[in-house]
């Protein structure tokens, strides 16, 4: 017990390696910056404390952004997931696969869950002993369930889910533009020297490996944002961008996706004067979610456009060989059968799940738009 305790005790600590290495680079970053270049090297006030005052600012929301996604706490399941006393031990004595699932399943019933694994079965974290709420994964790193986990990042040595996505994304987009504060301000120095327009002093290296490292920084952060703000577009995580939900129909990528102003609010919140700082605004309670639910059978909706097709063929077939006096008669008289026809769209239909943990109960609201 005692060697595996001290390994699990060096893990952690080996864990924080990356987390040190970003605050090591940051505060080189600011003395390089503040002293190097604003006080050593910027021979005018005015641009000296412009430059400044933007700098702050810019690193005090990278920060705070970076920080916030580092202590939030990964959200896990409540209680109410977990099974009662007399079910797990039916579970537990039970060794045949199927008898355990039909266990689940009736606990599963009085539970918002409808995601499903690849087989069709009931979502069950064995180390956790508790049913997954939809997009909810268990993190080996944390040795915990986590509510809508995208990934353990290393750089942050945290679970990013429903807890810190919106504080991860904003970090990323802020640590951009951190570091594209720095490389505008910069690159001015950073040419007079490199042409040696400027005498060669101590602060010669800090403004030119600065640079350097402000514009591989960039590269490599907006690379990892854009993906995250597709993601967002998209209301997917990382986990299912790789591997699409399992609903009872079948996989669906894009089962939880509504749009994307909706997929947006749905982890910038509501209100938009929240979206660019970092408190937490995210839409819901991280246990379940909207889903979008097509109601209509596949060879219906294939007849159905077809018929359509062939209506607007018609339609276009006349207009090219009548007379004009001839078509304004026909829109006239078929005005509604025309405006159907070139209106028509097909119905989504969108099940809302209300969940409430102290009853364990959810209803279920269906709203076509």
């Amino acid at each position: 017990m005692a060697p595996s305790h001290a390994l699990k005790c060096c893990t952690r600590a080996l864990n924080w390696v990356p987390v040190l290495f970003i605050n090591l680079v940051v505060g080189w970053s600011y003395y390089a910056y503040v002293v190097e270049l604003c006080v050593y090297t910027i021979p005018n006030n005015a641009e000296r404390i412009s430059y400044l005052v933007i700098f702050h600012i810019f690193l005090a929301m990278f920060i705070w952004s970076y920080w916030k996604t580092i202590w939030s706490k990964p959200a896990s399941p409540s209680k109410a997931f977990g099974l009662p006393r007399a079910e797990k031990e039916l579970y537990e004595r039970e060794e045949r696969a199927e008898m355990q699932q039909e266990i689940l399943k009736k606990v599963a019933r009085n539970l918002p869950v409808y995601t499903r694994t690849a087989g069709g079965a009931i979502r069950y974290c064995d180390h956790c002993q508790v049913v997954k709420p939809d997009r909810c994964h268990h993190c080996s790193t944390c040795e915990m369930c986590v509510l809508k986990m995208d990934h353990h990042c290393p750089w942050v040595n945290n679970c990013v889910g429903f807890s810190n996505y919106k504080y991860f994304v904003l970090f990323l987009a802020y640590a951009s533009l951190y570091c594209v504060v720095i490389c505008a301000t910069v690159i001015q120095y950073f040419i007079k020297f490199w042409t040696k327009q400027l005498p060669d002093t101590h602060a010669k290296f800090h403004i030119l490996f600065l640079f350097f490292v402000a514009a591989l920084f960039f590269i490599s952060i907006l690379s990892l944002l854009s993906y995250h703000l597709w993601l967002v577009g998209k209301n997917r995580t990382t986990i299912e961008a790789f591997r699409g939900p399992v609903f009872a129909n079948g996989q669906d990528k894009n089962g939880f996706s509504l749009g994307f102003s909706r997929n947006a609010a749905e982890v910038f919140g509501d209100q938009g004067k929240y979206w660019m700082i970092p408190v937490f605004s995210s839409l819901g309670d991280g246990h379940s979610f909207v889903t979008r639910l097509v109601h209509i059978n596949p060879e219906q909706a294939n007849s159905v456009l077809q018929q359509n097709g062939k209506r607007l063929v018609i339609v276009l077939q006349i207009l090219k060989r009548f007379p004009f006096s001839f078509v304004c008669w026909l829109f006239i008289s078929n005005a509604t059968l025309i405006t159907a026809l070139l209106m028509w769209r097909p119905t989504l239909v969108y099940s809302v799940t209300i969940y409430n943990a102290q009853q364990t109960t959810a209803k279920r609201k269906v709203v076509s738009c």
